[in-house]
């Protein structure tokens, strides 16, 4: 009887006291985190790929690009529709990699993988996941290193679904420190503006304003910016209820963005009940088409930057 492999590949567990979490070769996917048993994030079932994009990896670029189109150095490329309800490509072209194991431990696993050219993506770019648990909660470092022989246009960020473990997310308090928000078209969900400039607004007296708030009946799928770092240098997102919290924080400098998601329209079963997704990223939508906080990678030079999750 030949090997059962599970959808997402091999699982590497880490563990530091009560801090646990999952992370899966297919996509160096954050599958599971848990402190005491607690979920801090929502993730998939082992027996399931990364549903909803739960935990996984963007790279090497973040949120939407319409039409699946961008210009680099006067060249037009074209990506594949991985959207194609909306014309648009989604969320990067790592999501389905087989990762590797490069170093393993009790508390930490770093998984690598390469991104080889292919349609509408002509760069070659080394990849590095770290994942690690501590007294200071669980770190993610991505480091990307660029092999071609022109410079790379880069975004990168990471998808997971926090939690504290409540009913709906309608009952989340969120803490998030953002001044400003993208407007999108709510067809396709891309900018209304020719630029993210155009279409940035701030957040005063609108539903996008998180600073204190309560997720109630909110719709949000949301690119958001002006996120105010504590004096580590470090913006936080803290959800809270029953007496619980999650946080996520990220370096402010490399991840000037975030997108929160209420899971409004996702499949029955999910849709506002599996966990609110924040994301730690490094530009807004259509960024590549734009042009606005491209990350530019040179020949042989790396990226690297960390954000985390802390149950308090």
């Amino acid at each position: 009887m030949s090997e059962q492999v599970l959808p997402s590949g091999a699982q590497w567990t880490i563990r530091h006291g009560d801090l646990e979490a999952v992370v899966t070769e297919v996509g160096a996917t954050l599958r599971s985190c848990t402190y005491a048993g607690r979920p801090l994030v929502a993730g998939s079932p082992q027996d399931a790929p990364a549903l909803h994009a739960r935990g996984t990896v963007l790279i090497p670029w973040v949120n939407r690009i319409r039409d699946g189109r961008y210009t680099v150095d006067g060249v037009e490329r074209q990506l594949a529709l991985t959207e194609p309800a909306r014309h648009n490509a989604l969320h990067g072209l790592v999501q389905w990699l087989p990762w590797a194991p490069v170093h393993v431990a009790d508390d930490r696993v770093t998984l690598g993988a390469r991104l080889h050219p292919q349609q509408g993506w002509d760069w070659t770019l080394d990849l590095l996941m770290g994942y690690r648990v501590g007294d200071d909660g669980l770190t993610v470092t991505p480091t990307v290193t660029n092999l071609a022989s022109t410079a790379a246009p880069l975004g990168v960020g990471a998808h997971p679904y926090l939690t504290v473990g409540e009913d709906r997310v309608d009952d989340l308090e969120i803490r998030c420190p953002a001044a400003s928000y993208v407007a999108v078209d709510p067809e396709r969900l891309l900018l209304v503006g020719d630029t993210v400039a155009d279409s940035l607004r701030p957040v005063d007296g609108t539903p996008q304003d998180l600073r204190e708030a309560t997720v109630g009946d909110r719709e949000l799928d949301t690119a958001m910016t002006g996120l105010a770092a504590d004096d580590d240098g470090r913006w936080r997102i803290t959800l809270s209820h029953g007496g619980r919290s999650t946080t996520l924080w990220a370096d402010a400098q490399a991840y000037p963005w975030t997108q929160v998601y209420t899971g409004h329209d996702l499949p029955e079963g999910y849709a506002r009940t599996s966990g609110l997704a924040v994301e730690p990223l490094t530009s807004a939508p259509e960024a590549f088409r734009t042009g606005e906080d491209v990350l530019r990678l040179d020949p042989g030079r790396s990226w690297s930057a960390s954000w985390g999750l802390t149950p308090w």
